[in-house]
């Protein structure tokens, strides 16, 4: 298995306009990151979770988890993922993880639920330009899982419960790429050692 958990430091919690999801608190960056995740050219990648967790208004946090083995009718553009997103928020949630469609699923959890849900499962590394090369590492990893924030990057009160449960700090280039860039890097290096 391999997971990606993404901040979304504005991401809206309520349902948005499907045209400007920019003005969404920047949700086409999350349904970027969820494409780059999750899609191939011609297919859907298997055994890969993506957890995104949106803390912005109007009722923070809720979590979104989409499991690419039981994914159905998503297809890698971003309104297609943002109608599956949108419908997603549409939906009052608890701390239980309710499924509002084929693998995608909605609750209500902070940061520190979801590391301690994933820490069960995962070895979690934080991405950030600072960190130790991805490519010293990544034969070492067992279902990594990789954290990382959306345009703003992660605020520091995350920051410290990410590197509570972090299994090391890693990056993919000394440079600020965008989030979607960097889930595409770490595919690509996980898939060259077959991880």
């Amino acid at each position: 298995m391999r997971g990606f958990l993404i901040v979304g430091n504005e991401a809206f919690t309520e349902p948005f306009n499907l045209s400007d999801l920019p003005g969404a608190g920047r949700m086409d960056i999350l349904c970027r990151c969820v494409s780059q995740a999750l899609f191939l050219s011609h297919s859907i990648r298997k055994r890969v979770e993506v957890y995104l967790l949106l803390l912005g208004e109007p009722d923070p946090p809720k979590a979104i988890r989409i499991i690419s083995d039981e994914l159905r009718r998503m297809s890698p553009d971003e309104r297609n993922i943002g109608g599956h997103l949108r419908k997603a928020v549409s939906f009052k949630a608890s701390k239980d993880w309710m499924e509002v469609n084929s693998g995608v699923y909605v609750a209500r959890k902070t940061l520190r639920d979801l590391l301690v849900e994933v820490s069960e499962s995962y070895e979690i590394y934080y991405l950030r330009e600072d960190g130790k090369d991805i490519r010293e590492e990544v034969t070492k990893m067992k279902n990594p899982l990789f954290v990382l924030g959306d345009h703003i990057g992660v605020r520091r009160a995350e920051e410290d419960v990410i590197l509570e449960f972090s299994s090391g700090v890693l990056s993919v280039s000394g440079l600020s790429l965008m989030a979607e860039q960097c889930v595409a890097i770490v595919n690509y290096e996980l898939d060259r050692t077959n991880i």
